[in-house]
């Protein structure tokens, strides 16, 4: 049986260590993971102006990137805002030098960052040997980052981000440093390390332990944790409990962009804010699909809003009954009369529960 993690109660300022990923200032060591299926545009810029002080892009395929013509209805994959920056482009694949390939287009749209993904749990992705599939492979996974490392110019810093092996196997353990070592000595800026096997997925706690293991090891070199991050406190718990030198915020950021200010907060010393208002949350739902049609076009808006406001619903205290509106929205019309129906009055929202993420991740989530 699991032993509960100790929480912090106290109020007191925390020192935080500015977080740096090669040449740039990040700041605020609490970011906002890749999200497939989520971290797109409109959730990044959200999140910015909520506090994240860096976002990183839902991963994209390298052979996608490489046949992407610029067209209307692909633009949406690469697009990026002057508020947003500094912001990072993930990228999955198989074959190096494809994979390098694919980088040089996340660099060519903007992207102050590329982050390698070598920790996808996914069915689909293992079998077609990429994501968490490259931690059984340490030679293919190490030209991946070589080829990446050297196509990419040099002010732009190349990441990885990996899960503690494949298993918990000795020969998973002995390639996971293999591959860790190995992509620092051929120049890479960080490295996130969720901290599930890619065997668990989403089951079972995120070993915090082996994310202390892994900073020790590495020193001053720079690593961010990742896995069961729900509330503003455990992103402050995982910090002073392992030393790494930030956080990527993933599932509990879907639906609560809120977290960012809020850990702010608690850094600061100041008691933990009040979830935000019903007319907080309708602020930020208007305007969440505001940004997601200017990008998307009315036609195809509509249901591609609706699992986020699926995810906004849990900060609602009346939150089945308003999930259930959003499952209906297929138009901007449906959007607006679940808004007018459940946030025309003000009232206090809701904190959310955590259980409601650990029962189902997204597909690369961290």
């Amino acid at each position: 049986m699991a032993v509960p993690r100790p929480v912090s109660t106290t109020q007191t300022k925390t020192e935080l260590k500015p977080l740096q990923i090669g040449n740039l200032k990040i700041g605020f060591p609490v970011v906002q993971a890749a999200l497939s299926g989520y971290s797109d545009w409109p959730m990044r810029v959200i999140a910015r102006r909520l506090g994240a002080p860096y976002t990183v892009c839902e991963v994209m395929l390298d052979e996608f990137l490489v046949k992407l013509k610029e067209r209307k209805r692909t633009s949406h994959f690469l697009h990026i805002s002057d508020e947003e920056h500094p912001v990072g482009g993930q990228l999955m694949g198989a074959e190096p030098e494809q994979f390098a390939a694919g980088a040089m287009k996340l660099v060519q749209a903007g992207f102050d960052v590329i982050d390698i993904n070598f920790g996808c749990p996914v069915k689909k992705v293992l079998g077609r040997c990429r994501g968490g599939f490259h931690l059984s492979q340490p030679k293919v996974a190490l030209e991946v980052i070589k080829r990446t490392r050297e196509n990419v110019p040099d002010e732009i810093p190349v990441t990885v981000k990996m899960r503690r092996g494949i298993d918990d196997s000795q020969q998973s353990r002995d390639q996971f440093f293999e591959i860790l070592d190995g992509a620092f000595a051929i120049g890479i800026a960080g490295v996130t390390v969720h901290g599930r096997t890619v065997k668990q997925r989403y089951v079972g706690p995120s070993r915090w332990e082996f994310l202390k293991e892994v900073k020790q090891h590495l020193g001053d070199r720079i690593l961010l944790g990742s896995g069961d991050l729900f509330t503003p406190q455990d992103c402050l718990d995982m910090i002073a409990q392992t030393g790494v030198d930030g956080v990527t915020v993933a599932r509990g950021a879907i639906g609560n962009p809120w977290i960012f200010q809020q850990t702010r907060a608690i850094a600061d010393g100041k008691p933990m804010p009040d979830p935000p208002t019903l007319h907080e949350q309708r602020e930020i739902l208007l305007e969440h699909y505001r940004l997601a049609e200017s990008l998307y076009g009315e036609s195809r808006v509509g249901q591609l809003m609706r699992k986020f406001g699926i995810k906004y619903s849990i900060l609602h205290p009346r939150h089945n009954e308003v999930r259930s509106a959003f499952v209906k929205v297929k138009h901007r019309a449906d959007w607006e009369s679940a808004i007018e129906k459940f946030y025309s009055e003000d009232g206090p929202g809701t904190h959310p529960d955590g259980r409601m993420h650990k029962a189902k991740g997204s597909d690369c989530a961290g």
